[in-house]
């Protein structure tokens, strides 16, 4: 019997066989889950049977690992929207404030490069452009995982530094910014048309090490396109072709995220909401002087261990956003 198309595509073949790992990870989380339940009733019964208080250090144990499993699990099915499974691209931006907002840059880009390592996942850099003296100046990280754009997009907007300085010799506090975008790393074909007169392709020189081909070459693609003042970049991929490919499948993600927000603000005036995201409007604060405190000023979300968030530790975040969109009725992934 003659094979099916499905298998002489290659790129449809791995999509499917991620989807595949997905939905039996999914089963065989529940089906833990369900054990996990079961172990914990057994227990409670044995307890109650022989009056032994001595088993309840372990049912305090096991529950807690129960309730962290089952929101993590119960989270995961919130992510409904169009390409919440598909991988992330997410970029940072430093504001102004010079070195301090680069290094505040370099910091966060480690904070999800950490987060995707605790999951799981593959990061790669995509393209990155040092500050003057440290930091980044910006910097464009691919995220490759189930799910990676459904959280990440949890992510999307202006986020807050406190500190005292250590680039400030007085030792004053100083106040930093750094704009995230994230968007969904979307491989098939995406029904927007783009004219030519609207965009400007300008190359330039990778900024990274790279060998003597990327140092003599310049691969390196920025696309900027005129009626939304969208820039992207791309400088990671082999040749100029490649790059040029990745940085138009980018703009295409970002026109479609943006005709989505405008279709958002259109129903947001029968539901009476409008959310503004943009620079200046930080959705979360990082505080290290003179206390430490993270706190997400959309879902009141907080965390005292600042060196475990800046660590990776972003899923109470992650899930209290994930929470608040699905109780606001907008999971639509922005």
């Amino acid at each position: 019997m003659e094979e099916p198309d499905f298998w002489e595509d290659p790129e449809r073949s791995q999509n499917s066989m991620k989807e595949l790992k997905g939905l039996k990870d999914c089963v065989e989380g529940f089906l833990k889950l369900q054990e996990n339940y079961e172990d914990i009733e057994t227990l409670l019964e044995m307890g109650y049977e022989e009056n032994d208080e001595s088993l309840i250090p372990e049912i305090e144990s096991l529950l807690e690992t129960f309730i962290a499993e089952y929101e993590a699990l119960r989270i995961s099915t919130l992510l409904s929207g169009d390409y919440d499974k598909n991988d992330a691209i997410l970029t940072l931006h430093a504001g102004a404030g010079g070195t301090e907002s680069c290094d505040w840059a370099s910091m966060l880009c480690r904070m999800y490069q950490r987060w995707a390592d605790k999951r799981g996942f593959q990061t790669e850099m995509i393209d990155y452009l040092d500050g003057e003296e440290a930091g980044l100046k910006s910097v464009t990280l691919e995220i490759k995982g189930e799910n990676a754009y459904g959280y990440l997009k949890s992510e999307h907007g202006v986020h807050r530094l406190v500190r005292i300085s250590p680039f400030n010799a007085a030792g004053k506090r100083q106040t930093s910014f750094v704009s995230c975008d994230v968007m969904p790393d979307i491989q098939e074909e995406i029904d927007i048309e783009i004219n030519d007169d609207d965009i400007r392709i300008d190359t330039y020189r990778s900024s990274g090490a790279g060998g003597q081909h990327i140092n003599k070459t310049s691969s390196a693609i920025r696309i900027t396109h005129f009626p939304t003042g969208i820039v992207v970049q791309c400088q990671n991929e082999r040749s100029q072709h490649m790059n040029k490919d990745k940085a138009m499948q980018m703009l295409k993600a970002k026109l479609y995220l943006l005709k989505q927000q405008e279709n958002m603000e259109k129903e947001s005036g029968i539901r009476g909401e409008v959310k503004e995201i943009g620079w200046g409007n930080q959705i979360r604060s990082y505080v290290m002087q003179p206390y430490t405190m993270v706190k997400d000023h959309r879902t009141n979300e907080e965390n005292s261990n600042v060196n475990g968030v800046m660590d990776g530790s972003i899923d109470n975040f992650i899930n209290a956003y994930l929470k608040w969109i699905n109780k606001s009725g907008d999971n639509s992934g922005q």
